[in-house]
């Protein structure tokens, strides 16, 4: 076939003008679809949502991605990186019969054409933007600047793809989508796929011009050539053949770059490979092309007023319904769809084949998902027999787990950073691996880096770390998320859009696949942040995450290595899951055996014999601890509180799913009132240290019997100060929790303990204050078993 013939491009034109006839009609249309009758006021939608303005752009790239995949047989899938131009993936997705093989309610007929215009942007439909529910899609767009990170994700392992990825002009303004040029550095030709950037740049973004449109093809090609790209211009403004002429030559020329760049590195192993000089296609195509010029004398296509909705017409104002019949019956649509509604069959027949079709590519719904080895986690757990003699860093031990996936899992299994894996102690990793990077090297200076390393973290930004992730799990492989706890507060809408992603596959789609977990870890906590101060503290990605919808959140504070180890061995085999996991970096003692982890891990909670005086009986008072320090802390407490008091009967609990504490109405894995009662009581002091915001530990007792509650978190003290003062800046030390315990157990009778934790904690500070290190009771201290 010869897919540069003036036949095949009218064919192509033809399909063009299929999608913006079907594009343009989801915005206005309810019924009436085909133009068969007089349009009157029930054929149009009362409010009338849609963004028009980079749709005929993305189809027209669209429909010659189309033409590449025949030419070439590509593996190709697409990425829709302007916002809210969703209508572009459901409409070529109709046109090639994925939407209908999906949604068999949506037939390829004039009653099927009909029922997609109107649901869409409609009550019970489907989303403005590329959502789960729409066919081909890993990446809604909702929130710019991802597309880059998620398109990079998804090739990553996966040589034979192309993400062809469209990146509006608007999105090339946020701070992730220029970290995303960077990508590049990653990439490796020989085992992993390739992105094709195409960077859209239509003129207009919601009210305002786009930087990048008005810069010149020189300053772009600088711009694209500085950051390692081979950039391609293609410019398209008038509707002939011959712009298709010129977009098929130019997107021609980059897929073979692509195809010439890996036959090339393909002749070595990967870890021969150099960073090579991908292409990016940079295509200036107005925005609104082929809508309405202008309105009432103000111009229209090919800047901001083009964005949304071109025209007002509606079901309520009908004065210029003329001018939308002008506009919708410029594509020809009787030339387009036959008496049925169905494309002509010379059009459909242009449409990639099978799993060729961007749409139903695998890779775009959970891959071709390969279940993880999770190897055993087991002969990495640290002795335990007498609690709190071992001394040992979480993340180191865990480092050494990590090195046997990433043996274990070759193929399907990474771990994603931003600059801080070696930080974050995750040494023990390069002892099997390096990082993966493509750029030049420093041999005698570089440390652990590789063209074909399975870890990712050599770029400081978590918007990329995390969104290649995203890409990677999307994609149906594995891996974990290490960061900063207080910095996962920078990805944490990016997380947000991921939960929005997973719930609306589970309650929008019935032919969504489920998906690997999303895995976070947040280490380098705000307890273990004394040197670098304040600016580094903040435990809120728990808060933020606790409140999303249940089914699809967990969160793990293990108090040490072997409830860490249990935890990354449960959450890695876990399924359409955002998993934040809390630990520690830093030398602190180990407490529980590899039984008690287990329980642990499986229950959510365990009572602690050993750190327990109740025997079994009714306490006088509940230590419950969720995180490291607040484990130690409760301890430490607990041991003061039984030399001072060894009358008092004290209960013990350690939690590390703590959102198995939340009641049943609120979380369907929640304890029943029944199982709470029975650790908690229904009216004893609760004293609860906990690693983030108290109010949510507020919450969850909230609708429980127990209001007895004294909560220790993080409270918005902290400095640059040492590590225990850190504690007593939130009053989560032993001696805040053993002074609010034995006031809340004896009242009046406390009094001189109080007044004897109150001279503590101001010995503390001055201590601290002249020798610049915590007391040596406090760094020397050691559980000792209660009698």
């Amino acid at each position: 076939m010869n897919f540069e013939s003036d036949d095949y491009l009218k064919k192509v034109d033809a399909w063009w003008r299929a999608a913006n006839y079907l594009s343009a009609a989801q915005m206005y249309l309810k019924d009436n679809s085909l133009l068969k009758r007089e349009l009157v006021p029930n054929d149009l939608k009362v409010h009338p949502i849609g963004h028009w303005g980079t749709v005929p752009g993305q189809n027209f790239i669209y429909a010659h991605l189309n033409r590449a995949i025949n030419k070439y047989d590509l593996d190709m899938f697409y990425i829709e990186g302007p916002g809210h131009g969703g209508q572009v993936m459901v409409s070529n997705s109709y046109l090639d019969g994925s939407y209908t093989e999906l949604n068999p309610e949506i037939t390829q007929t004039e009653e099927g054409f009909t029922k997609l215009c109107k649901i869409f942007s409609f009550p019970g439909g489907i989303a403005s933007h590329a959502a789960p529910e729409t066919p081909g899609s890993i990446h809604e767009g909702g929130e710019l600047g991802y597309a880059m990170s998620h398109a990079t994700g998804a090739v990553l392992d996966n040589p034979d793809v192309i993400a062809a990825t469209v990146i509006g002009d608007g999105e090339a303004e946020t701070g992730p989508l220029m970290a995303g040029w960077l990508s590049n550095t990653f990439i490796n030709p020989v085992n992993d796929g390739a992105v094709l950037p195409i960077l859209y740049l239509n003129g207009g973004k919601i009210h305002n011009p786009t930087i990048l449109s008005r810069r010149t093809d020189e300053e772009l090609q600088q711009f694209f050539q500085g950051l390692g790209w081979d950039p391609i211009f293609v410019e398209v403004k008038e509707i002939t053949l011959e712009s298709h002429r010129v977009m098929a030559e130019k997107l021609d020329e980059a897929v073979e770059k692509i195809k010439a760049i890996q036959a090339k590195a393909r002749k070595n192993p990967a870890e021969k490979a150099a960073m090579p000089a991908w292409p990016v296609l940079v295509a200036r195509i107005p925005k609104g092309w082929t809508g309405p010029k202008e309105w009432e004398g103000t111009p229209i296509e090919g800047g901001f007023r083009a964005h949304q909705v071109p025209i007002p017409v509606d079901a309520h104002h009908m004065e210029h319904v003329d001018a939308l019949l002008k506009w919708l019956k410029s594509y020809r649509p009787e030339e387009l769809f036959d008496e049925t509604g169905r494309l002509v069959p010379e059009i459909a027949a242009i449409s990639p084949k099978g799993d060729r079709r961007m749409s139903t590519n695998p890779i775009t719904n959970a891959g071709i998902l390969k279940p993880m080895n999770t190897a055993d986690w087991k002969k990495f757990a640290i002795d335990t027999t007498k609690p709190g003699a071992v001394f040992a860093q979480d993340m180191i031990e865990f480092g050494k787990y990590a090195a046997d996936l990433v043996e274990a899992n070759p193929n399907n299994f990474r771990i994603f950073g931003p600059d801080e894996s070696k930080s974050n102690r995750l040494n023990e990793v390069f002892k099997r691996t390096n990082r993966q990077w493509l750029a030049r090297r420093d041999e005698s200076y570089d440390e652990w880096l590789s063209p074909a390393g399975r870890v990712i973290d050599s770029q400081l930004s978590e918007h990329q770390a995390e969104g290649f992730l995203e890409g990677y799990v999307l994609t149906g492989r594995h891996g974990f998320f290490a960061s900063y706890e207080s910095f996962l507060r920078v990805v944490d809408t990016m997380i947000t859009q991921h939960f929005k992603w997973l719930r609306k596959s589970k309650t929008h789609t019935a032919w969504r696949k489920n998906y690997p977990p999303l895995n976070l870890i947040s280490t380098s906590t705000v307890f273990q942040q004394d040197h670098n101060g304040y600016t580094h503290q903040d435990p809120g990605i728990l808060t933020h995450l606790s409140e999303k919808t249940p089914e699809f959140i967990r969160e793990y504070l293990p108090a040490d290595t072997n409830s860490l180890l249990a935890v990354m061995d449960k959450v890695l085999k876990s399924e359409d899951k955002i998993n934040l996991i809390v630990t520690s970096k830093h030398p602190r003692p180990q407490f529980y055996s590899v039984q008690e982890a287990e329980e642990l891990v499986e229950k959510g909670y365990k009572v602690i014999d050993w750190a327990s005086t109740d025997k079994g009986q009714e306490p006088d008072v509940v230590f419950a601890a969720a995180g490291t320090e607040p484990n130690l802390e409760a301890l430490a407490a607990i041991s003061i509180l039984y030399k001072e008091f060894p009358e008092l009967k004290i209960r013990f609990v350690n939690v590390v799913d703590i959102l198995k504490l939340r009641q049943p109405s609120v979380d369907s894995r929640g304890l029943s009132d029944e199982e709470f009662n029975a650790v908690f009581t229904k009216d004893k002091p609760v004293i609860f240290a906990f690693h983030a915001y108290e109010g949510m530990i507020r919450d969850i007792f909230f609708p429980r019997h127990n209001h007895n509650l004294h909560v220790h978190g993080y409270r918005e003290n902290g400095d640059i100060t040492t590590p225990f003062d850190m504690r007593v800046l939130s009053e989560l030390d032993r001696f805040h929790l053993a002074q609010d315990a034995a006031r809340a157990c004896l009242g009046d009778e406390a009094a001189d303990f109080a007044q004897v934790m109150d001279e503590k904690i101001s010995y503390h500070r001055q201590y601290i204050r002249e020798h610049g290190d915590d007391l040596p009771e406090v760094n020397q201290w050691r559980w000792e078993n209660l009698n």
